[in-house]
C-alpha cells in the first residue's frame, strides 16, 4: 500500500529522514552535477531531492499522485507541485529534459503504463533517474520507512524495465549504507557507515539508482494517452484518493 503523503512528510522531518535525504541528494548530485538551463520533473515524492537544482534549472515541478495526496512545495515563493491521476502525467509529448523518481516506481500500481507514460514527457535523449529501494538491502526489510513499502528492486530487474520501456542505462550507483535506525549514535555516524559499506558491503545499500537516456529509435511504450490537462498548485495537503484537481495560475 502506497504510504500517505503525510506519512512521506513526517519521515524526511526525523533525524532518519534526513539522514536519508542527505545522503540521497549527494548520491543524485554526483550522478548529475549539473542541468542548468533544464526542464526538471519530479514524480512520486521527490520534493526531498528537488530543492538542490531549483536555482539552476529553467523550470522545475513535482507531481504527485492522487492516489497518495499533494503537499505544498516549496515553503517559499510560486508554488511548483501538482496533483495528478497514476500513471496519467497531464504534460505535452516531448516536454521535459530530466525526470527525478522517488517514491515512484516501487509504489505504483500501474507501472508498465507510467513508464510509457516517463517515456512520452520525456524529449529525445532526455534523461531520467530512478531512485528505488534495494531489494539486497536493509532499508527495504523494515516498514517503518517508505523504503520498506511497495515493491524494491535490482540493479537487472530496474535494467530490464527501463529496457523494456525504450531506455537504455547509463550508470548505476548504491547509496544509503547507514543502518535503517533511529539511533542518535549511528545517525552521527553515517559518514563512516557510508564509507564502510562503499568499499565491503556495495551489493547492499539501501536504495539504488539508476541513470537511463530515452532511446529515439525505440517503438514508443504501449499505454494510456494523458488526457491534457492543467495540474494544480498545490497550498495544502489533498486528501489521498482525490481524483482531479483544478488548475490555479
Amino acid at each position: 500500500m502506497r504510504p500517505h503523503v503525510n506519512e512521506l512528510k513526517e519521515f524526511y522531518a526525523t533525524r532518519r529522514g534526513q539522514t536519508a535525504r542527505r545522503i540521497i541528494r549527494s548520491a543524485i548530485r554526483t550522478m548529475w552535477p549539473k542541468i542548468g538551463g533544464e526542464v526538471l520533473l519530479g514524480l512520486g515524492f521527490a520534493t526531498p531531492v528537488l530543492g538542490i537544482y531549483r536555482e539552476e534549472v529553467e523550470r522545475v515541478v513535482a507531481l504527485m499522485p492522487a492516489s497518495q495526496g499533494v503537499i505544498a512545495w516549496p515553503s517559499d515563493g510560486k508554488r511548483l507541485v501538482g496533483v495528478t491521476e497514476d500513471p496519467e502525467l497531464p504534460l505535452a509529448d516531448n516536454s521535459v529534459d530530466r525526470i527525478i523518481l522517488l517514491h515512484a516506481l516501487e509504489l505504483s500500481e500501474e507501472l508498465h503504463p507510467m513508464m510509457g507514460e516517463v517515456w512520452r514527457v520525456l524529449r529525445p535523449q532526455g534523461r531520467l533517474l530512478a531512485v528505488v529501494p534495494n531489494r539486497r538491502g536493509l532499508w527495504a526489510r523494515l516498514e517503518r520507512t517508505p523504503f520498506g513499502h511497495g515493491h524494491p528492486f535490482t540493479g537487472t530487474q530496474l535494467t530490464r524495465l527501463l529496457r523494456d520501456h525504450g531506455f537504455t542505462s547509463l550508470q548505476q550507483k548504491m547509496a544509503l549504507y547507514v543502518p535503517p535506525s533511529s539511533s542518535r549514535m549511528i545517525l552521527r555516524t553515517a559518514g563512516l557507515w557510508q564509507n564502510l559499506g562503499r568499499h565491503f558491503a556495495r551489493p547492499f545499500g539501501g536504495v539504488l539508482l539508476i541513470e537511463a537516456e530515452k532511446v529515439i529509435y525505440a517503438a514508443g511504450p504501449v499505454g494510456r494517452r494523458a488526457r491534457r490537462k492543467i495540474i494544480s498548485s498545490a497550498s495544502s495537503p489533498i486528501p489521498a484518493g482525490a481524483r482531479s484537481a483544478r488548475a490555479r495560475s
